[in-house]
């Protein structure tokens, strides 16, 4: 109870709402010069639930147009949505012109809306145009759409859309909703709790008791094995611990030339975005392949002594946590030397480092079964962990993926989990409420199926080893 009323207060206003911004069409044509008698008609489906501003792509031809256009949203119903009006005097050329809106009601998110242009004061040769057309750009590609809603002009029906983006905000329906499924789970955790105090009073054994048991028997060895495998790693390095921190440093700094300065990258606030996206990706391959070889590595352990074969995956993963908490004090080191504003969003960075932890540690037991039984799968690891970082966001925006391929992109789920850290520290903010739900499944998923997969294997490893 008490974290999820603190989850709740420290997420705020971005848990609740967001700021949406529709895509803009690439611009094929102009309009006619928008006159006083002109009345151009573009109708759209809102993705916000309030407007507040209005994006148009446009034209003066080089002239210093003194005119003032008149833009109105209305709904279904001819009734006002928002209006705004825009001073032609002094726009640039050829320009995106950015329009707030006033008088915007709320509540409409997903109905059809209509916005009206019209001119005050346009005459021929002193007016303005707007651009217009009928594909949507996806980085470098441009993808052909179909136009539902055609852009009317006096009327007469122009084969293409208007270069149109609406920016807005959006309330989350899962935030509506936050305190009536938190209780509904806080009953269901009652329940559950009180089906094992039940069935650790009637002798009856479950895989959760089992756990718990094991847990609290085996604490010790644990600890030792995490111990043996960190004092393991940095045994007669000169520079020991201090690696922990150099490694993404150095990463970063490598990455930050190549990519800024060779590539011209325009993201912003670089060298925190790039350095979020290292200090995870060095936690997921350090923890998959160390766990690759924690069964195969401990054979006279296991071929000897009895013990759950997952406390060694287990406390490789740990081990790598500790260098991973070492890790984000660079992290944080850079964001003060760049800058970055630090806001009580932070407190909210231990979800997605456990959700990195419960995947990492899901495909450490998948790889680890395999390769009791195929050696060859550290080598093709080797392989599909290069792909796997070039298929992930770590030194370059998302946002040059093609839209067609968005969808399988975002089965990443190393996608979602750095996706979630960079709002967090860099916009300060949180999440919408979807994103922590798609952060948690693509974290339990692997998780559940490395475990699956373990516990049915396990049995057969000594006959391998």
């Amino acid at each position: 109870m008490i974290l999820t009323v603190a989850f709740r207060l420290v997420a705020g206003e971005g848990f609740e709402s967001g700021t949406v911004t529709s895509q803009m069409v690439r611009e094929k044509a102009v309009t006619p010069e928008i006159l006083t008698n002109t009345v151009l008609e573009q109708v759209f489906v809102s993705e916000c639930d309030r407007i507040t501003e209005l994006t148009l792509l446009g034209t003066n031809y080089g002239k210093n147009v003194d005119d003032e256009l008149r833009l109105t949203v209305l709904d279904g119903d001819g009734q006002t949505v928002a209006s705004a009006g825009l001073n032609t005097a002094g726009l640039p050329d050829s320009s995106l012109w950015s329009i707030p809106v006033e008088n915007s009601t709320g509540g409409h998110r997903g109905e059809m809306l209509t916005l009206q242009v019209t001119s005050v004061a346009g005459s021929t040769g002193n007016a303005v145009s707007l651009f217009y057309g009928d594909t949507v750009s996806a980085g470098k590609y441009e993808l052909d759409i179909p136009v539902e809603h055609p852009l009317s002009v006096d009327g007469d029906t122009v084969t293409g859309q208007l270069c149109l983006s609406v920016r807005g905000e959006s309330r989350y329906p899962l935030a509506r909703y936050y305190w009536h499924t938190m209780a509904a789970l806080l009953v269901l955790l009652l329940l559950f709790c009180w089906w094992m105090i039940d069935s650790d009073r009637r002798g009856r054994s479950n895989l959760i008791l089992r756990l718990l048991s094991a847990a609290t028997r085996y604490r010790f060895l644990l600890k030792q094995l995490v111990q043996r495998d960190f004092k393991t790693k940095y045994k007669r390095s000169i520079l020991g611990v201090l690696w922990s921190f150099m490694n993404p440093l150095l990463t970063m700094m490598v990455m930050y030339i190549v990519f800024s300065t060779l590539f011209k990258s325009n993201i912003v606030n670089f060298p925190v975005y790039l350095l979020t996206g290292i200090v995870c990706w060095n936690f997921f391959s350090e923890v998959t392949g160390s766990c690759l070889t924690s069964i195969t590595g401990n054979t006279a352990l296991i071929t000897k002594v009895y013990v759950p074969k997952y406390m060694y995956p287990l406390s490789r993963a740990i081990s790598s946590t500790v260098n991973l908490g070492l890790s984000l004090i660079p992290l944080v080191i850079v964001m003060l030397l760049t800058g970055t504003r630090l806001t009580v969003r932070i407190l909210l960075l231990p979800f997605p480092i456990l959700c990195l932890f419960l995947f990492s540690f899901g495909m450490g037991l998948l790889l680890a079964s395999m390769m009791v039984f195929f050696r060859d799968t550290q080598f093709l690891w080797g392989v599909i962990s290069m792909l796997w970082m070039y298929l992930t966001p770590i030194f370059y925006d998302a946002e040059i993926i093609p839209v067609q391929y968005m969808t399988l992109y975002k089965m990443n789920p190393l996608y979602h989990i750095i996706r979630i850290m960079r709002i967090l520290l860099i916009n300060g903010v949180s999440p919408e409420p979807k994103a922590y739900l798609l952060c948690a499944a693509v974290s339990l998923i692997p998780l559940f199926l490395g475990a699956l997969v373990f516990k049915k294997a396990q049995d057969r490893f000594v006959l391998y080893l």
